[in-house]
């Protein structure tokens, strides 16, 4: 799949793009748990979108590599369309 073909909606997300971005992890709090989020801004050759990574996840991502996404889903927060990977998604260094 490519970032061309994501739309709010979209599951089962497999694709493969270069980090271009990371930003600094912040705080929430979220079911009165302290969580760290972070958004990384992903691109291939069709275009970018932003990867809102969790906790560990986030450890998992470096600017000027390659990622895998598998099994990740597409939405929008604050009206800013977004890739996610949820519960049942995944992320590793592609080759």
């Amino acid at each position: 799949m490519k970032i061309n073909e994501l739309k709010p909606g979209t599951g089962s997300v497999n694709l493969e793009a270069e980090v271009v971005e990371v930003s600094t992890p912040r705080e929430v709090n979220k079911y009165g748990r302290g969580l760290r989020v972070a958004d990384v801004l992903l691109r291939d050759d069709t275009g970018t979108i932003t990867l809102a990574l969790w906790n560990e996840n986030i450890d998992k991502v470096a600017e000027g590599k390659k990622v895998r996404i598998e099994n990740g889903y597409v939405n929008t927060w604050q009206d800013k369309v977004q890739l996610t990977l949820g519960r049942f998604g995944k992320i590793s260094e592609a080759e």
